[in-house]
C-alpha cells in the first residue's frame, strides 16, 4: 500500500459520492458556521452576549465535530462496494453511540499531540500518525476509546509514512480548497461570508479527510489479518 494507492482511492470514492459526502457534511455545518457567524456577530456588541454566543460556538462545535466525523466515515464505508445502502439519518444515528467514544479519545490524543507539537514538534506528528486511525476504530469495529489507542498503534506499525504521507495530502487539500472556497464569499456581508462561506467550504473539503482514513484503515487492517475486517454490524 503507497500514499498514491491511498489517495487515488480515497479521491475515486470522493468523487464518486460527493454530493452524498457533502449532504452529510452540510448537515452539521449549517448549524455550527451559523453559531459561528452569530458568535462573530456578537462580538462587537456587550460582553454578555459575546461570551454567551462564543461558548454555545465552542460546545456545538465539540459535539458537531466528533458526530460529523463519526457519521462520515460510516458514509465512506458505506459506499465502499459501489452503492448507497443507507440514508444519512441513519448514518447519524448508527454514530450515535460511538460519541462518547469519540470524545474521549479525541480529547486525550488531541492534548498529547498538542503537546508534543508545541514541545518538540516531531513527538507530536509521530503520535498523530500512530493513533490516525482512532476514529475510524471506533466507529467501524465498535472499540470503546481506551482500546482504539492500542488498535490504532498495532495497524499503522510499520506502515508510518505511508500514513503520514496520506494525511499530510489530504489535510494540505483542506486547507488550500477552505482558502480558495472561502475567498470566492469574501465579497458578501461579513455576516454571510462566515456563514455560507464556511458552510460551502468546510462541507466540501472535510469528506476528503474521512476518505483517505477509511481507506487508509480497511488497507492496514486488510493487511493485519489477510483478509477483509469483519466488522460488527449495527444493532440499531
Amino acid at each position: 500500500m503507497t500514499v498514491s494507492n491511498v489517495l487515488a482511492e480515497g479521491f475515486d470514492l470522493y468523487k464518486r459520492f460527493f454530493w452524498r459526502f457533502v449532504a452529510t457534511a452540510a448537515v452539521v455545518f449549517v448549524v455550527l458556521d451559523l453559531v459561528s457567524a452569530v458568535a462573530d456577530r456578537a462580538a462587537g456588541g456587550s460582553v454578555t452576549s459575546e461570551v454567551l454566543w462564543s461558548l454555545i460556538a465552542v460546545v456545538l462545535s465539540f459535539i458537531g465535530a466528533f458526530w460529523l466525523q463519526g457519521a462520515l466515515i460510516e458514509a465512506v464505508r458505506d459506499v465502499r462496494d459501489g452503492r448507497i445502502d443507507t440514508t444519512i439519518a441513519e448514518l447519524y444515528e448508527r454514530t450515535r453511540p460511538r460519541l462518547p467514544a469519540l470524545i474521549a479519545a479525541g480529547i486525550v490524543a488531541g492534548l498529547a499531540i498538542a503537546l508534543g507539537l508545541v514541545l518538540l514538534v516531531v513527538p507530536g506528528l509521530f503520535l498523530l500518525t500512530r493513533w490516525a486511525l482512532i476514529p475510524a476504530v471506533i466507529v467501524i469495529e465498535k472499540r470503546s476509546a481506551g482500546e482504539s489507542f492500542d488498535r490504532s498503534w498495532q495497524l499503522t506499525r510499520g506502515h508510518g509514512w505511508t500514513v503520514f504521507g496520506s494525511l499530510f495530502v489530504a489535510y494540505l487539500f483542506y486547507a488550500i480548497g477552505q482558502g480558495i472556497l472561502r475567498a470566492l464569499f469574501a465579497p458578501l456581508p461579513n455576516f454571510a461570508a462566515t456563514w455560507i462561506g464556511g458552510l460551502v467550504a468546510h462541507s466540501i473539503t472535510t469528506p476528503f479527510i474521512a476518505a483517505v482514513g477509511v481507506v487508509l484503515y480497511f488497507g492496514l487492517a486488510r493487511m493485519s489479518v489477510g483478509v477483509e475486517p469483519a466488522t460488527p454490524q449495527s444493532s440499531e
